[in-house]
């Protein structure tokens, strides 16, 4: 029984760490653009895109 008291406070502070932490990632804008991420990696945009001429024999 002596083992909650140490453990109920240790738990409310791990609790509230991650709740500090959700809300710091919300308000700095993790949660903005929740598709764009995920559609972005699908995409390659490094390439340079082709000229007119390789265009036309593809």
């Amino acid at each position: 029984m002596k083992s909650l008291l140490y453990l109920i406070p240790a738990m409310l502070f791990l609790g509230g760490l991650g709740l500090a932490g959700f809300l710091w990632a919300l308000k700095s804008g993790q949660y903005d653009d929740m598709e764009g991420n995920a559609s972005r990696i699908l995409f390659d945009d490094d390439e340079a895109p082709l000229p007119p001429e390789e265009k036309n024999n593809e």
